[in-house]
């Protein structure tokens, strides 16, 4: 599923087992994913991935009410358009995560991470907005 297996399941591993209720594992997902995203890569990962970094990066959801967001989606529409791939997505990558300590630090590059990514689709952000307003309600 993913380019780098072994790192992206050593990060889940850390996400999954984190004690914060806000569930930052949504995040490493939506990062990664967007991250690493490809021309095999299916429309509503894209979409879902993208709409994921928005509503943290723009609007402050915690990873929780992204999931909830996703639900949502996944019930209003089972179209979602390819968009176009942008050569640099992010200058910080799931081995940076991975070297910073774990706990504060690595939580908080983990949001880094997530703005590096929405910031390389910056492109996209109109179609996501779009997305979002339509199908979420969420100006």
């Amino acid at each position: 599923m993913f380019k780098d297996d072994d790192r992206y399941n050593e990060l889940a591993f850390y996400t999954l087992a984190h004690p914060d209720p806000a569930f930052i594992h949504q995040h490493a997902v939506d990062a990664y994913s967007a991250q690493n995203a490809d021309e095999s890569t299916k429309a509503i990962a894209v979409v879902f991935a993208l709409i994921g970094l928005y509503l943290l990066v723009e609007k402050g959801y915690t990873g929780r009410q992204v999931q909830v967001a996703h639900m949502r989606l996944a019930r209003s529409s089972k179209g979602w358009s390819t968009l176009p791939i942008p050569v640099e997505r992010g200058e910080i990558r799931i081995e940076h995560v991975l070297e910073a300590e774990p706990g504060p630090v690595r939580d908080a590059l983990i949001d880094q991470w997530c703005i590096s990514v929405w910031r390389g689709w910056r492109e996209s952000r109109p179609i996501i907005q779009a997305i979002a307003r339509e199908h979420l309600g969420i100006n």
